[in-house]
């Protein structure tokens, strides 16, 4: 996807940030990274003063992140910090100051077409167990997983939001004995392989504390969107094995995630036969969890 965001910091200043971590380091090459749809992330290149190459990755936070969280660039910096101290392959970060965080380069690319879908989709599911294990006091700087964006004038119905908005409306959220801590956008956009390895999770401004199965009804969608039902039933049960967790709440957080391409999916840019099968899909995966809450 292209970046929509604003960044805060203008090309020129970028060598004057780096002399804040970077003392007397020069400022080689930079360029654009895609992929960034709230932010506008460059990757720079730096000699240091010992004459080794560096490279890091500047996030600028967008207007949308800043206006509803300002300091969303200090909660991604403390997150990744312990993370990373957790052995969590994530990208460590170096500084942060408002509205912008400096991170590690990390290796890879996201794959949604992987060679081999079966060991993609156990490796996703063992990160995320492993995530969600995470004692969640340790994290208490996160927010609250946020409740459903309110029903809009015109639901988009060729996704069958007024019928998810009326089930979830009749539902109560399922009670939770200890939230996790969530990506808040786990899905294969956010994930870099290398050798078909999963060598780094990114992009955690949407993190929260919450339900661990937001997180699982997010993955769940998206796989079913790009790899099909097979790599998503083998997610879910992977997950279920790795994590312990009661998964008989599901359908309630799959009609959660449902609800997030609602009057979206036509900015996501894809070809018209993807966009076809991705709306099949979901219109699908709906129906699969109405059917299981007994709902209409």
């Amino acid at each position: 996807m292209s970046v929509l965001g604003v960044g805060r910091v203008t090309p020129i200043d970028l060598a004057l940030l780096i002399q804040k971590i970077r003392p007397a380091a020069q400022l080689l090459r930079s360029r654009t990274l895609a992929g960034g749809v709230s932010a506008r992330v460059t990757a720079l290149e730096i000699r240091k003063v010992d004459g080794q190459i560096e490279v890091l990755v500047v996030r600028e936070y967008g207007p949308r992140d800043l206006q509803t969280h300002p300091d969303v660039a200090r909660q991604e910096f403390n997150l990744l910090r312990a993370l990373y101290a957790a052995g969590l392959p994530v990208p460590q970060p170096h500084h942060v100051e408002a509205g912008v965080l400096i991170i590690d380069f990390m290796d890879g690319q996201p794959e949604f077409e992987p060679a081999d879908g079966t060991a993609c989709v156990r490796q996703m599911a063992a990160f995320l167990a492993r995530l969600h294990a995470l004692p969640p006091a340790a994290f208490a700087f996160l927010r609250p997983l946020a409740t459903p964006s309110p029903r809009p004038e015109n639901p988009d119905d060729s996704l069958s939001e007024g019928r998810i908005r009326d089930a979830l409306d009749r539902l109560e959220t399922p009670p939770l004995t200890l939230p996790a801590v969530l990506h808040g956008d786990f899905w294969s956009g956010n994930i870099l392989w290398s050798g078909g390895c999963l060598n780094a999770l990114i992009d955690w401004e949407d993190a929260a504390l919450g339900d661990p199965l937001a997180d699982v009804g997010n993955a769940r969608l998206e796989l079913l969107f790009f790899l099909g039902r097979e790599a998503m039933r083998a997610f879910t049960d992977e997950y279920a094995v790795l994590s312990g967790v009661e998964m008989t709440p599901l359908p309630y957080w799959d009609l959660r995630a449902a609800l997030r391409p609602c009057g979206r999916l036509s900015e996501w840019g894809l070809e018209q036969e993807l966009e076809r099968q991705v709306r099949e899909r979901h219109r699908e995966f709906v129906a699969s969890a109405l059917e299981q809450l007994q709902l209409p």
